[in-house]
């Protein structure tokens, strides 16, 4: 008897009312994994219950048109998220195309490398060229190198756009920061 290859159970669809508990907790569970050193007094602040509900808000009551939360599954269990948003084109420029904005993109420490933040980012990017976008952008975080090696096989890259974070207090009463580059592609 051979053994048939037989195709994992995976996919990407639109987040549904019921999936923001699944979703804060990849995200939490991504940034645990991803920014422990550099974000670890903001991460322990982090309240699961107040993230669900802002996903919740997110996936029932979008701000507009062109804000969207995906999902991707393995078998009925949502393995990580993506949150877009639209981004304008600029103002007295009629013919350039408007972009969007990939604000979050995570998978689940124990299911990455399977191929679901491609199959997210993908999927991302063709709902944003439905919207008429003809460009992408998203933040990384200053020692991010997994997410800038991942972006960067995507075909996105970095521009000069820098912005600074405040993630908390110091104990000397300064502010604590972090600074995230704005990686970006034509699409």
């Amino acid at each position: 008897m051979a053994l048939l290859d037989t195709p994992a159970d995976v996919s990407v669809r639109p987040a549904v009312p019921g999936d923001e508990r699944a979703i804060a907790r990849v995200q939490l569970a991504s940034w645990r994994t991803a920014h422990a050193q550099v974000l670890a007094g903001a991460l322990d602040q982090l309240d699961e219950d107040a993230m669900a509900a802002q996903w919740a808000q997110a996936i029932g009551t979008p701000p507009g048109r062109g804000y969207r939360v995906l999902v991707a599954c393995q078998g009925a269990g949502v393995v990580g998220v993506a949150s877009l948003a639209p981004v304008p084109a600029p103002e007295g420029a009629p013919l350039a195309a408007p972009g969007g904005v990939i604000l979050a993109l995570e998978v689940d420490p124990a299911h990455q490398r399977g191929g679901h933040g491609s199959r997210l980012l993908a999927a991302a990017v063709d709902l944003l060229r439905q919207d008429g976008a003809d460009q992408v952008h998203t933040w990384v975080l200053d020692g991010d190198e997994a997410r800038a090696a991942f972006l960067s096989g995507a075909g996105l890259g970095p521009d000069v756009v820098v912005r600074e974070l405040a993630t908390g207090t110091a104990p000397d009463g300064s502010d604590l920061t972090v600074h995230e580059r704005r990686w970006y592609a034509s699409i």
